[in-house]
């Protein structure tokens, strides 16, 4: 089957050069996660990442591939770009300005992706003053004062617009989406490390083969429910009417509107787990006895802390869906284009209808992200398993993969077409 084997990849020269460039800039992004911001006490540093277990500090340095426990110069990671993009999104509901510029296509794409630049180099000026000035409350600097901080500003930011650009480069010029695959990178780096510490608790006795057997058998099963529902769509059926134009009759075809079972994405988890760490964050910072209680209360394994999790993550899927999806904007462009639901009139019902079946598939994907998220503390909490599967991290993991295995497949298979077209000698060129 044409563009079925992945052996015939490096066959191709612009998919192999591709593959070649993003791979570079991979290992480029991981050399610099090892080139810590000078001024650091790495025994403090290390000291305060071994209580900061379980806070909002542990999420960001899931996302900075384990950058913000060295205070490399990428310890910010890729989350100063994440925040602005989301919050540009949001701010198309409420701004008509950036509502326009949304929808003027190529052009308004582009002043979009500027202002996330600035506001990427804004934010990461804000979190690296937070953090070192933060680190010197906690002894963690050799010599603390202005000078330290305006150097940790300056270098954070400017690792933070590095990365940017490196995820620039490789969704234009390499194969992916370059900003997912470096949180990508970052959160496989860190398997080795989870599967060594498997094998010494092994080998020391600690675990057996057969828990380690049915756990290799439960992650299989979980990545592959992961890909079939990230691939699930709800394919509500539209059919175009016949016009005619000039001499040429147009439309007339059947086709569909594929809604995601999960359309919000990571979104919802990322910042459920953020609000969640940050009764724990705080109390690393203070020792008030109101305080620790409720941190003792909201704990990962904790029924309240899961009940409340889930209830989180069911509040932003709704909340992102709703803002990332227009059921009143889809309606009037299949009205315009002479698109219409078999059984549903066009304008406000189309609307109504498509609104009620991505509620009611919004549930499902709610649910979903749920189990995968609460996977990790049933697993760490009642089976002692010595590593983190599961939650958002896996999401991230397996969603890549998906879009960047589409993007190759559909590069060899235009490589496939167009070869088919040279061999035809120009000859279909004669039929038109």
């Amino acid at each position: 089957m044409i563009g079925s084997g992945f052996g015939n990849i490096f066959k191709i020269p612009e998919l192999k050069k591709r593959i070649i460039f993003t791979l570079a800039l991979l290992v480029v992004y991981r050399v610099g996660v090892h080139v810590p911001v000078p001024g650091i006490d790495s025994v403090a540093l290390a000291e305060i990442f071994a209580r900061a277990k379980g806070t909002i500090l542990g999420i960001f340095n899931m996302f900075s591939g384990g950058a913000l426990e060295r205070l490399s110069v990428f310890a910010l990671g890729i989350m100063p770009y994440i925040s602005a993009s989301i919050i540009l999104q949001l701010m198309t509901v409420v701004i008509p300005h950036l509502e326009r510029l949304k929808k003027e296509g190529e052009q308004g794409r582009k002043k979009i992706t500027q202002y996330t630049r600035y506001g990427t180099v804004i934010l990461s000026i804000i979190q690296g003053f937070g953090i070192s000035v933060g680190l010197e409350r906690m002894g963690a600097v050799i010599e603390p004062g202005w000078s330290f901080r305006l150097m940790s500003v300056i270098t954070l930011t400017a690792g933070t617009a590095f990365i940017m650009w490196l995820g620039e480069q490789i969704t234009e010029r390499g194969i992916g989406n370059g900003i997912s695959l470096i949180i990508f990178a970052g959160i496989v780096a860190r398997m080795p490390t989870a599967i060594g510490n498997t094998f010494r608790l092994v080998s020391t006795g600690a675990m057996g083969i057969f828990p380690i057997i049915i756990l290799v058998v439960l992650m299989v099963a979980v990545v592959a429910a992961i890909i079939f529902v990230e691939q699930g769509q709800r394919r509500i059926p539209v059919q175009y009417a016949k016009r005619v134009v000039g001499r040429r009759m147009y439309g007339g075809q059947s086709t569909h509107l594929p809604l995601k079972i999960n359309t919000s994405g990571v979104i919802p988890p990322i910042f459920a787990s953020s609000i969640m760490m940050f009764p724990a964050t705080i109390s690393s910072f203070t020792t008030v006895p109101w305080i620790q209680d409720i941190v003792a209360t909201l704990t990962p394994g904790n029924a309240v802390y899961e009940l409340l999790f889930v209830g989180l993550i069911f509040f932003f899927c709704y909340f992102y869906t709703a803002v990332t999806f227009n059921p009143v904007d889809v309606a009037d462009n299949m009205k315009r284009q002479g698109g219409y639901i078999p059984g549903i009139r066009p304008g406000k019902r189309t609307a109504d209808y498509i609104d009620r079946v991505l509620t009611r598939i919004t549930l499902g994907g709610a649910l979903y992200v749920s189990a995968v998220c609460v996977l990790p503390s049933i697993l760490i909490t009642k089976f002692n398993v010595p590593f983190y599967f599961g939650g958002t991290a896996l999401l991230i993991v397996v969603g890549v993969a998906i879009d960047t295995v589409a993007q190759m497949e559909s590069h060899m298979l235009s490589r496939h077409y167009e070869g088919f077209l040279k061999k035809s000698g120009g000859k279909m060129k004669g039929r038109y």
